[in-house]
């Protein structure tokens, strides 16, 4: 009776478990803090953000309830014991698309804890799990580096500016710092429709994040009549100098994705004249439309 007791025992332990975790940096750090609670081997641990979409045969699964003092407990922990770089890149690839994130980042914190690499952390890149964080934190920062060029805000009655865009990666918490030291006395929101939550910068306040949709919908979006000045401006200046002939489709999506363009103000309207081709194509229209302002 005892050594079936004993067996039994070391195959509930040898047992897979995955933790079913928010999708978000707090909810995948409170799985790692969980897990670290349970004292058992971390190869028979699996991270997993959202709900278990195809079930494993002798795998336990359990929910993981987001705690955001737990999960703030192990961001000083990844910050004091692997340095800035590498908290940089963790909280990159905790916000990625992919659905492989969660057990990523949960391995390559154990490695990094336990000393199984010396120097630093992310330079092992033959650990599949920190090559893996490394690629999403890769593929994030290039996506934070575009939407800081190609995000565009358009003026509405009131004054504030409205940013509408999709991002694959979850990264509006991490764009929001650039344009509220950028713009610090403005108000303005951006919205991710994608995710249907956006961030409220208040003039000279701090930023914050509301999840949900917007009150109103692009179509019933009213703008100032500078906006719509400046949009009419913007259209026939690239009516007027650009030369039909010599489009390059091919380089123009090399240097400006089309999954960008949706939400470019200035893209939509210069593709609209392009596919009109309207006889606007002098000096004296443009001063003409310059003289709307003031």
């Amino acid at each position: 009776f005892v050594k079936e007791r004993t067996r039994k025992g070391k195959d509930s332990a040898m047992e897979e478990l995955i933790l079913l975790c928010e999708d978000s940096i707090e909810g995948i750090l409170s799985g790692v803090y969980q897990a670290y609670e349970l004292h058992r081997d971390h190869e028979t641990i699996r991270l997993q953000t959202g709900e278990a979409e195809n079930y494993r045969l002798f795998a336990e699964y359990r929910d993981v309830k987001t705690d955001e003092e737990k999960s703030r407990k192990v961001l000083r922990t990844v910050y004091r014991r692997f340095g800035e770089e590498a908290y940089t890149q963790l909280c990159q690839a905790m916000v990625s698309y992919d659905p492989q994130k969660a057990d990523a980042v949960y391995h390559t914190i154990v490695a990094g804890i336990s000393g199984q690499y010396r120097g630093k952390l992310m330079d092992h890149l033959s650990s599949r799990y920190v090559n893996k964080v490394f690629q999403l934190s890769r593929n994030t920062g290039i996506e934070i580096h575009h939407l800081l060029g190609f995000l565009r805000f358009r003026e509405l009655r009131g004054g504030a500016l409205l940013a509408r865009y999709s991002p694959k990666n979850d990264i509006t918490a991490m764009i929001m710092p650039h344009f509220a030291d950028r713009l610090p006395n403005e108000d303005f929101a951006v919205y991710d429709e994608g995710r249907k939550y956006y961030a409220v910068h208040p003039k000279g306040k701090q930023w914050y994040l509301v999840r949900g949709e917007l009150p109103f919908s692009e179509g019933e979006e009213s703008y100032t009549q500078k906006e719509q000045q400046y949009q009419m401006l913007y259209r026939h200046f690239c009516q007027s100098i650009a030369i039909y002939e010599r489009r390059n489709p091919g380089l123009q999506r090399n240097m400006l994705p089309l999954r960008f363009r949706k939400y470019m103000n200035n893209c939509r309207l210069w593709q609209n004249s392009i596919r009109q081709r309207l006889p606007y194509r002098n000096l004296w229209y443009f001063f003409r439309v310059l003289s709307f302002f003031p």
